[in-house]
């Protein structure tokens, strides 16, 4: 990540984060797949009425262990091997800590948030049930997640791909069986989607434990550092609170889209689950430009960072531009992969072509978010991305919808906010003095 060509050093840091992501997608799609196909559309409803819930307690912690992650990148491109070792063992017990604490909020918080958000009562015993055994097995979620984020800080984006590529197939295998063979419904993906997740969780906290490397895992050594704790909080709780005041947000879009009966909500299921594979490219060149600027500021090589961006940025780009005319022209084939419902199958394509109008800007937002979470300040992504993606995003449902009431007014809220996020956070990028050589040659003029 500190020398050789940008290019390649991102490229090839991406692809198997790329891939890595496909198969973390692969996860939730096969779910929704396998009961839209295989139970009925009251399960596939209730799959996606359950995803905002889940990311409200999961994105919080993986803002955290993003902060982690700028920690360690940071220790490692500086070479200070005894403070990561530090901050890696602090990690992990931040993890230890946070599994019991959301396994237990999150079964506690189920039926209540569900009946909150108005899903119908057809929906509502698939969708409790799924939440409540997946809340009961999250630790391996949260462990699987800290632990490739400490791989990938010190340059390792292979080996969280392998263990990924084996948990999706492991999860693959499950559904089906579960579903098709035990007629276990909804339960069923739930459980292989545990069952999976411990696979990923033990394979990597095996790879921390086993290495070499500076990194090493030591389970006598886990306990708090207070200053590494700190750090790690200081740099990731903007992120953690972004994450999960996000997801909330969502949790009250879905209740718009509740409203509107339970193939409004199959469909927007199916959307999300395609849009998912779409955000693939940008969420690895975000994690990528993160590690990339993380450990080119720890080595003081500041020319380097912004030619990184630029970089990410071309790349991601390309990517998305092809993604993005693809969805729109295909979304009826691609909504047809989960269902054969003509209805759900219409909602879904119009909300995809929603989307597809303003795609091409998100790869500002997630490259500029990753880089500024790389050089430690990343509360300015979490003010621009709450302020648009949630304060900007319900004053526009709450004024929007009741005078249409409209599906796909709801939709429309998405891409208006992602181009105004854009144009704020470029705004920032190019006009504020982020970078420390900025900020210590403005102090030497002044």
């Amino acid at each position: 990540m500190i020398k050789g060509s940008i290019f390649k050093s991102i490229l090839w840091f991406s692809i198997p984060l790329l891939i890595g992501n496909f198969f973390q997608q692969l996860y939730n799609t096969v779910d929704s797949y396998v009961v839209g196909n295989f139970v009925n559309t009251n399960a596939l409803a209730a799959v996606g009425a359950s995803t905002p819930v889940i990311n409200m307690l999961v994105g919080f912690f993986m803002g955290l262990s993003a902060g982690a992650g700028v920690v360690i990148s940071q220790y490692f491109g500086g070479r200070r091997k005894e403070d990561m070792s530090k901050a890696v063992h602090s990690s992990i017990a931040l993890t230890a800590l946070l599994s019991v604490v959301f396994t237990v909020a999150g079964m506690l918080l189920t039926k209540p948030l569900l009946r909150a958000i108005g899903v119908p009562e057809e929906v509502l015993p698939h969708s409790s049930l799924y939440l409540t055994i997946y809340f009961g097995g999250m630790t391996f979620s949260l462990f699987y997640n800290m632990g490739s984020g400490i791989l990938r800080a010190v340059g390792d984006s292979r080996h969280p791909l392998i263990y990924l590529a084996v948990a999706s197939l492991v999860n693959i295998a499950l559904d089906f069986l579960f579903v098709c063979g035990f007629h276990m419904g909804i339960a069923g993906v739930a459980i292989a989607t545990i069952i999976a997740q411990a696979v990923s969780s033990a394979m990597v906290m095996y790879k921390l434990m086993h290495t070499q490397e500076d990194y090493k895992l030591e389970l006598r050594k886990i306990h708090f550092h207070k200053k590494m704790v700190k750090k790690i909080i200081a740099f990731g709780f903007p992120a953690a609170l972004q994450q999960s005041i996000t997801s909330f947000s969502n949790v009250i879009v879905q209740s718009y889209i509740n409203r509107f009966g339970a193939t409004a909500m199959a469909g927007y299921s199916a959307t999300i689950r395609i849009d998912g594979f779409l955000q693939l490219p940008l969420q690895s060149f975000n994690m990528a430009i993160t590690t990339f600027v993380g450990q080119n500021i720890g080595a003081k090589q500041y020319r380097r960072v912004k030619k990184g961006i630029w970089a990410a940025w071309v790349m991601s780009s390309l990517v998305i531009l092809v993604g993005s005319v693809s969805m729109y022209f295909f979304a009826p084939y691609l909504i047809g992969v989960f269902t054969d419902d003509a209805q759900v199958i219409a909602n879904g394509s119009g909300m995809l072509r929603i989307f597809s109008y303003a795609y091409i800007v998100l790869p500002v937002v997630q490259v500029l978010n990753g880089a500024l979470r790389g050089a430690g300040l990343s509360k300015i992504p979490m003010y621009f991305m709450l302020g648009c993606f949630v304060v900007l995003r319900q004053i526009y449902l709450m004024v929007a919808v009741p005078m249409t009431n409209n599906l796909f007014v709801v939709m429309t809220g998405w891409p208006v906010t992602w181009v105004i996020c854009a144009i704020g956070m470029l705004a920032y990028y190019l006009k504020a003095d982020w970078l420390p050589e900025e900020a210590a040659q403005k102090k030497e003029v002044q």
